[in-house]
């Protein structure tokens, strides 16, 4: 398991609950594992009561199922929950894209450009830390739409669709993840909420082409109801 430093002013409970999420979807803890509480607060140098905490918050996305007396274990990958995943962050994220074309100020779109550039630094030698940039692009937006708290919910529910992009950025060759951002920004800079919608929403229909490829690179991690 990857252990992050600890965030300026993150709590442990915080602090727990992103490094056993972020694990999870760098598939460094593997779909169909077995996680205990004492174990991770081991590693993280934590007491149990944070950890259970953060399991407990991950169970209610079902990604971890807390198995009394035994662990959690790691759910499989399973398209249902993607899908689930997919359609709430496409209804959200789509309002958004459109409301940052009124919202965004000069200093959100500096602050967008210069995620871009790193992106494009990145794009052929991190891809871990192309699939953070890209986190930071999404929650960036959210914060310009003063939404947050719709960011919360939706990144809880995402970790099912953000292993699958995970898998997609190491599998799929032709990556166009950094030209989708960039028109998306395009968008928000002209102030054109039809084309921000519609560079949206191609960026996340690429999906369906990626899932062919990764059912087939990894059906060891695809739950049996997915195959």
């Amino acid at each position: 398991m990857n252990v992050p430093a600890k965030l300026p002013g993150e709590t442990n409970r915080e602090y727990a609950f992103r490094t056993i999420s972020d694990n999870i979807i760098s598939l460094n803890i593997e779909p169909g594992s077995m996680i205990g509480e004492q174990e991770i607060a081991n590693e993280l140098g934590l007491s149990r009561t944070p950890v259970h905490e953060a399991f407990l918050e991950l169970s209610k996305s079902k990604i971890l199922n807390i198995l009394p007396q035994k662990g959690c274990l790691v759910s499989m990958i399973d398209s249902d929950l993607i899908r689930e995943s997919r359609f709430l962050r496409i209804t959200v994220e789509t309002a958004l894209v459109e409301d940052a074309c009124e919202l965004a100020k000069e200093s959100d779109l500096r602050e967008l450009e210069d995620n871009l550039a790193l992106q494009e630094f990145y794009l052929s030698k991190d891809v871990d830390k192309i699939l953070a940039l890209d986190n930071e692009f999404h929650r960036t937006i959210y914060r310009i739409c003063n939404a947050m708290q719709c960011y919360y919910m939706v990144s809880l529910m995402s970790i099912h669709f953000d292993r699958v992009r995970s898998l997609s950025l190491h599998s799929v060759k032709d990556l166009t993840i950094v030209s989708d951002h960039r028109a998306i920004f395009d968008a928000i800079k002209k102030k054109n909420p039809k084309a921000a919608r519609a560079a949206f929403q191609k960026h996340m229909a690429r999906f369906d082409l990626d899932w062919n490829i990764i059912t087939q690179e990894y059906k060891q991690y695809i739950s049996n109801s997915s195959k």
